[in-house]
């Protein structure tokens, strides 16, 4: 379905957060018969619905917005609208036809799309591959998951796209180059399951890509694939890390050395694994990686990482505070920790709780000496998985800036404080930029 198929029919958007604007602004364009917006989570976090927005569709809460929903030709929803919600659950069932605005736009653009899926690494690897395409005189806009929906994207020649598993759930083509970085499980609450979660994460390359790339050290991610043909960058057959002529760590292209993995200034070899699939992806593309590795090296060294992904804040108290608030789920904060090992940890755990299996940090962290902090809603619960480790100090805050508080008290000097929440921000902050800036006060507010 094309945003033009929505001409003359009755249509309901679901979600009146930025997804929800975007599309409302997208849809009136095309001519609609009809266009009502519905938001069934209003609360003191909700942007007023005002001017233009309010002109172009009215605004529906409370229990009337699932009658406008069933009434609807299409329901477009956001992304954060999940499939086990109950609403959804009935409108299956009475066959309402219902899409999203990143299905709607890749209708029309997948031929000129490269689009980033994974459990982990889609927000760095999608910004990597912007970055050096760009750098490659290959100049792309870039958007997605990571802050501008898909709709509110200008034309250009090239896109490249972080896309959640919400986004991807709903898309009925591919974008020519898919590419999916890891899996492990996550938002299970939203899509009804481990099964369902990776049906919906993996309906990115269900359509007709072009090519697939896909982290090829990733065991679950090769299970799910199987032999589908993909590239499986981090392979010798592609781009790896290997030894290189000066004893190093160099990234190959195949057999042959590129520049030495000191070029990256990211943390961690899960970003030499993202940098890996960036790289094959360019190949897939059609740069010539190896006559312009040079280049690459010069881009790889410029790029600076993501906000809110191990971003680390100065602080005149010689402890290191790191923004890592990307990290959603368990598997994502055992990457951060591990980038920080050999040095005094705080960490600072814990968010929306989606009923998340917290074992697999348990298992992470035995042996190893470090401080977690938990805060709501599921830092209780994360808490208690830890209990019984022998090295491992837990402590409860009452919200993230008495963690805040609380970290300086704990962390020996030189030390790191981590906001690695193995969980989600929303319910207590409008969105992950708002944990963000709230994390970054209350390091300044608190320093001494």
């Amino acid at each position: 379905m094309r945003l033009s198929d929505l001409r003359g029919r009755h249509v309901a958007v679901w979600g009146a957060g930025r997804e929800g604007r975007a599309a409302v602004t997208a849809i009136a364009a095309h001519g609609p018969a009809g266009l009502v917006v519905v938001d069934d989570s209003a609360n003191f976090l909700t942007l007023p619905w005002d001017g233009p927005l309010a002109a172009a569709a009215p605004l529906v809460t409370g229990e009337e917005g699932f009658e406008r929903l069933a009434a609807a030709d299409v329901v477009v929803r956001s992304p954060g609208v999940p499939n086990t919600h109950p609403w959804m659950v009935e409108l299956r069932r009475r066959s309402v036809p219902v899409t999203q605005g990143s299905a709607l736009w890749m209708a029309d653009h997948a031929d000129r799309t490269v689009g980033v899926t994974g459990s982990k690494g889609k927000s760095t690897t999608s910004s990597l591959i912007s970055h050096l395409l760009t750098a490659m005189d290959r100049p792309n806009v870039f958007g997605g998951n990571i802050g501008v929906p898909l709709l509110d994207l200008p034309e250009a020649e090239l896109y490249v796209l972080e896309l959640s598993s919400y986004q991807c759930s709903d898309l009925t083509d591919s974008p020519r180059v898919a590419v999916v970085t890891a899996l492990f499980p996550e938002h299970l609450d939203a899509h009804g399951g481990e099964r369902e979660y990776y049906r919906d994460k993996l309906n990115l390359i269900a359509h007709g890509p072009h090519a697939v790339v896909v982290n090829g050290a990733d065991p679950r991610l090769a299970a799910e694939l199987g032999d589908r043909a993909a590239v499986r960058a981090g392979s010798p057959d592609t781009t790896h890390v290997a030894t290189g002529p000066d004893g190093t760590q160099w990234f190959h292209l195949r057999d042959t050395p590129l520049f030495p993995r000191a070029v990256l200034p990211l943390v961690g070899r899960h970003n030499e694994g993202n940098l890996c699939v960036a790289l094959a992806v360019l190949d897939a593309l059609g740069v010539d990686v190896v006559a312009r590795r040079d280049s690459l090296a010069v881009a790889v060294a410029e790029f600076q990482g993501l906000a809110h992904r191990l971003t680390e804040i100065a602080d005149p108290s010689g402890l290191t505070f790191v923004d890592d608030t990307l990290a959603t789920s368990p598997y994502a904060a055992m990457h951060a920790i591990d980038a920080y090992e050999g040095r005094p940890l705080t960490v600072i755990v814990g968010g929306a709780d989606r009923g998340l299996d917290y074992s697999p940090l348990r298992a992470h962290l035995a042996g190893r000496e470090i401080t977690v902090i938990g805060v709501p809603d599921s830092g209780p619960r994360i808490v208690e998985a830890l209990s019984g480790l022998s090295s491992v100090r837990t402590e409860l805050a009452d919200d993230l800036v008495a963690a805040v508080g609380l970290s300086r008290k704990l962390t020996p000097a030189g030390g790191v404080v981590l906001l690695s929440p193995a969980a989600p921000s929303y319910g207590r902050f409008r969105n992950f930029e708002h944990r963000s800036e709230v994390f970054a006060q209350a390091v300044a507010d608190t320093a001494r």
